[in-house]
């Protein structure tokens, strides 16, 4: 399971640097960015899903039932997948660098008031 979730992390960062590079931003940084955000929001689902299913007393891999730890991984895996949701919409919250296709893209109609 681990190699289809590093799978999906860098073509989820490719995509962020993607859509980075054409707002003019460091596609590097927003890699990075991507990264943490998912290991950390792994984290914390992990910690979310260990405190829904497991029991007190068996908190080790080898007493926990192989149920619960599936669980406790959808759980991590759902919550790193939206980190890379949160950093993905912070990305998509920047303004571009496309104001010179703005300008161009106004017509003389755009200009004056509209007929009544």
């Amino acid at each position: 399971m681990l190699f289809i979730e590093i799978i999906a992390l860098i073509f989820l960062c490719k995509k962020n640097g993607d859509l980075a590079a054409a707002k003019g931003l460091k596609p590097g940084t927003w890699k990075m960015y991507t990264i943490g955000a998912w290991i950390l929001a792994e984290l914390l689902g992990c910690i979310l899903g260990l405190m829904m299913f497991a029991q007190a007393g068996s908190l080790t891999a080898d007493k926990m039932p192989q149920s619960t730890m599936l669980s406790i991984s959808a759980v991590a895996l759902f919550a790193a997948f939206g980190g890379y949701l949160f950093v993905r919409r912070t990305l998509e919250n920047k303004p571009g660098n496309n104001l010179k296709n703005d300008v161009n893209e106004i017509g003389v109609d755009d200009l004056r008031p509209p007929k009544k």
